[in-house]
């Protein structure tokens, strides 16, 4: 298999990638963040995002999306939904397709910097000139056991062990020991995922149905995510099942994942899998909905009782943190 050096494109401008050892890990956040910081240092940033199209292929060879109104026209996936619409709402515009050698060319003419925002655990298709991974402690030991997630890790300029807030300290210093076993050079930020819910009297005392990203809990390999951790903290009554409810390519979902705890998995491949998520929702015996996707999912479904969001980003909780080290990255690059 053809590895990062025979396959990253050289961009005209810096580009800063951020991968990760496995989907859900809190890439996104990371890249939200970088772009705020470069955007408070008054430079133009453009995302590139790993590719997502579905369909015909060759009319997506080159997206770029800076506007809720391009998203509705493409009529994007709940998947690309959840990966552009937080970079759209934070100012920055993001590319996406299936021919990056285009797709860098025109991103190029517009920005000063290029965020790669990563996909799953894949690594760059451009060559960085800062590489940040993030890992992730509710994972431990993936890092080392993943394709092409060991791969990140020994690349690495920056780890950023994510999540430490919810995980167990035995698990974060796994995560640890493994990145200086590997990659001894890379500089650790330690960061939590702070999370908070929109309305958090909708599920206090409740029984509520849980909505997550959808390939973190399945590829992903996780049980639970922010929604979940959300309910619980904010006092959820009951997290309901939603196996009781439902129907058509959602079951299909829970029949191949059978390991996917006791939450609903936001499937929108297709229009067909986003009517079966709205049927299941609506037909779910629950008070109320969380959210726990990064997108407002009532914008694609319409949902037939109280729901609320959940929010989570990234908190640096040591020394080192992202502000440090992008102002000297500037000075590196003299962008």
């Amino acid at each position: 298999m053809l590895g990062p050096h025979a396959t990253m494109l050289r961009s005209s401008v810096p580009v800063i990638s951020v991968c990760a050892v496995r989907t859900g890990s809190g890439k996104t956040s990371v890249s939200r963040k970088l772009c705020q910081l470069l955007r408070l240092r008054n430079k133009n940033v453009v995302v590139v995002r790993h590719p997502m199209p579905y369909g015909k292929l060759t009319q997506q060879a080159v997206q770029r999306y800076s506007s809720y109104e391009n998203i509705d026209r493409m009529g994007c996936t709940i998947e690309e939904r959840e990966e552009y619409e937080t970079h759209i709402d934070a100012g920055c515009t993001v590319y996406a397709g299936v021919d990056y050698e285009k797709i860098l060319r025109q991103a190029e003419t517009e920005a000063d910097i290029i965020v790669w925002d990563g996909g799953n655990n894949d690594f760059s298709f451009f060559k960085p000139d800062l590489n940040i991974v993030v890992a992730d402690p509710h994972r431990a030991g993936d890092e080392l056991t993943y394709y092409p997630s060991e791969i990140n890790l020994r690349m690495a300029d920056i780890v950023v062990i994510n999540k430490q807030d919810t995980a167990e300290l035995e698990k974060i210093e796994q995560v640890r020991r493994n990145i200086m076993t590997v990659n001894p050079d890379a500089k650790i930020i330690d960061s939590a995922a702070p999370i908070t819910v929109e309305h958090p009297e909708l599920i206090r005392g409740r029984r509520v149905l849980v909505v997550e990203d959808g390939p973190t809990v399945t590829h992903g390999g996780m049980e639970y995510g922010a929604g979940i951790i959300a309910a619980n903290k904010a006092g959820a009554k009951e997290i309901v099942d939603p196996r009781p409810f439902t129907t058509g390519t959602i079951s299909e979902t829970f029949r191949q994942y059978p390991d996917i705890g006791p939450l609903l998995p936001a499937m929108g491949y297709s229009d067909e899998q986003i009517h079966d998520l709205e049927q299941t929702i609506n037909a779910a015996d629950c008070d109320a909905v969380v959210i726990g996707t990064p997108i407002d999912l009532t914008r694609v479904i319409n949902i037939n009782k109280p729901a609320t969001r959940v929010r989570y980003g990234i908190k640096e909780i040591g020394d080192a943190n992202l502000e440090e080290v992008i102002d000297v990255f500037l000075e590196q690059v003299s962008v």
